[in-house]
């Protein structure tokens, strides 16, 4: 998966009286040894780039750039956060730089998913437009957040994240699992507001139908 012995590129090499990138890292106060980050983050750093990224070469490159950058800068490590934690945000940059450079090459809206599969869900006219027709809305999800403590659920939500274009899922995990702010978002994919929340808003409407049919649906039966 990830590469055991991760390269340490040419201008990393010591000069007299310089210490290697990987000794300054690993002299850097709260961090483990360097030739142990993958065996110790590799798995999970990968899970994290495969789910944002969805193509298991770019992950396994955004962990291989992580681990160089974290050699590079392990001087700036201060202790204030854990190990895996101060990773993780290299590699969320470099996803991040990964989703700039995509965005200048080609468009990042996803026009398809714009049709709206739900509009049948919806009153078409009368005083109550747009609002749901009962028996087709939402159903009530009972104690959801006990939800959260389940691994079953999360691995629910993660096939059903996967369902989604991968454009859109991009732009939910971007701003409801990282909490990267819309402005940022909008800036760093090239694409508008509004079409920042007709995304989000379509995510969240296949999730919510993903989780009722694949998660609550299930639960309430087997109460």
């Amino acid at each position: 998966m990830i590469d055991e012995s991760f390269p340490v590129e040419a201008n990393d090499v010591s000069t007299p009286g310089q210490a290697p990138a990987a000794e300054g890292a690993k002299a850097a106060a709260g961090l483990s040894d360097p030739e142990r980050w993958v065996e110790l983050h590799g798995d999970y750093l990968f899970k994290y780039a495969l789910m944002r990224l969805r193509d298991a070469a770019r992950a396994e490159d955004a962990v291989q750039e992580t681990f160089l950058a974290a050699l590079k800068g392990g001087k700036s490590f201060a202790g204030r956060s854990a190990e895996k934690s101060w990773l993780v945000g290299i590699l969320k940059n470099k996803i991040c730089d990964y989703y700039r450079k995509a965005s200048r090459e080609t468009s990042f809206t996803d026009m398809e998913f714009y049709s709206d599969e739900e509009s049948d869900r919806f009153l078409p006219d009368g005083p109550f437009k747009g609002g749901w027709i009962h028996e087709l809305g939402p159903q009530e999800w009972a104690n959801p957040g006990a939800s959260l403590d389940s691994e079953v659920f999360w691995r629910t939500f993660h096939d059903c994240s996967n369902k989604l274009p991968k454009n859109v899922a991009t732009v939910f995990n971007l701003r409801e699992v990282d909490g990267i702010e819309s402005k940022e978002i909008c800036a760093m994919l090239s694409i508008s507001e509004s079409n920042l929340w007709v995304m989000l808003h379509r995510a969240r409407m296949a999730l919510r139908r993903c989780l009722e049919t694949n998660w609550f649906a299930k639960q309430n039966a087997s109460e």
